[in-house]
């Protein structure tokens, strides 16, 4: 038995700039291989497309990070999606589609050379208890008097956001304002632990930014749509097109890098 899988870079600004992402159809293994195949590909996300079980549905997501399942991912969202048109998926409504995942039914739009989620509700929101600020600004090594504040992001990974004072460059605050005029108007950065527990930083993270653009504008420091740029430390160009008609809108463009098949029995095998 063999799965079809597809190799995606999204949010990026040229080939092999942005996130990649692995995405597998044509099976339904069990949770337990769906979770081995996500270790074994060693990305941050691994998304299963699978036939939707609500109607208003176009395909149904599972997606694993490399310690376990996620209710909702931003860029597994776009890769997903990107995949699923690739593999000959129509939707109902053109440019229009819905994914069906842990969160409920999530919007997506074409526009024009990208793809864009609709943000999700937030599990939780609010201000960061003190106990939870002082362990951030530990794992960050910040003087919490740096931070500008903080809050609850958290669409399904269980972000923290973090806003710091940025003194001509961003080197580790999560959230950063570019000069105006800059080619981008925010720097993104997160950092999350991985399988083995090791704290790892993500090139791009569309849950993250689909949080912070609601913060930003709810506070107003953006009025209007902008473009967010992640993955610069790691050497990446992603970026994040973001605007609003009543909902944040999360947007990049997706590229297939690779696909083929893979084998689903290895276990079985004995040489």
């Amino acid at each position: 038995m063999t799965a079809r899988f597809t190799l995606v870079d999204v949010f990026h600004d040229g080939a092999f700039t942005g996130n990649p992402l692995a995405v597998v159809s044509g099976a339904e293994p069990d949770s337990a291989t769906m979770q081995a195949m996500t270790r074994w590909f060693n990305l941050s996300e691994t998304v299963f497309l699978l036939p939707p079980t609500d109607s208003r549905a176009d395909y149904r997501a599972r997606i694993f990070t490399l310690a376990h399942e996620l209710p909702f991912a931003g860029h597994p969202t776009l890769g997903a999606c990107h995949a699923w048109a690739a593999r000959g998926g129509s939707p109902r409504h053109p440019g229009r589609m819905v994914q069906e995942c842990g969160a409920g039914l999530v919007p997506i739009r074409q526009d024009a050379d990208r793809l864009a989620f609709a943000a999700p509700p937030l599990l939780r929101a609010g201000a960061v208890d003190e106990a939870t600020l002082r362990e951030v600004a530990t794992v960050l090594r910040i003087d919490p008097e740096r931070i500008v504040e903080a809050r609850w992001a958290d669409n399904g990974p269980g972000w923290v956001g973090v806003m710091r004072h940025h003194e001509g460059r961003i080197d580790i605050g999560l959230v950063g304002a570019h000069p105006p005029g800059a080619e981008v108007a925010w720097e993104i950065r997160t950092l999350f632990s991985d399988g083995a527990g090791a704290l790892v930083e993500d090139p791009v993270t569309g849950s993250f930014n689909a949080a912070v653009a609601g913060w930003l504008r709810e506070t107003g420091r953006a009025t209007g749509p902008y473009v967010a740029a992640q993955g610069t430390r790691l050497g990446r160009s992603g970026r994040i097109f973001v605007d609003y008609d009543g909902a944040d809108w999360i947007g990049g463009r997706t590229l297939t890098v690779a696909e083929g098949t893979i084998p689903l029995d290895l276990g079985s095998r004995r040489s």
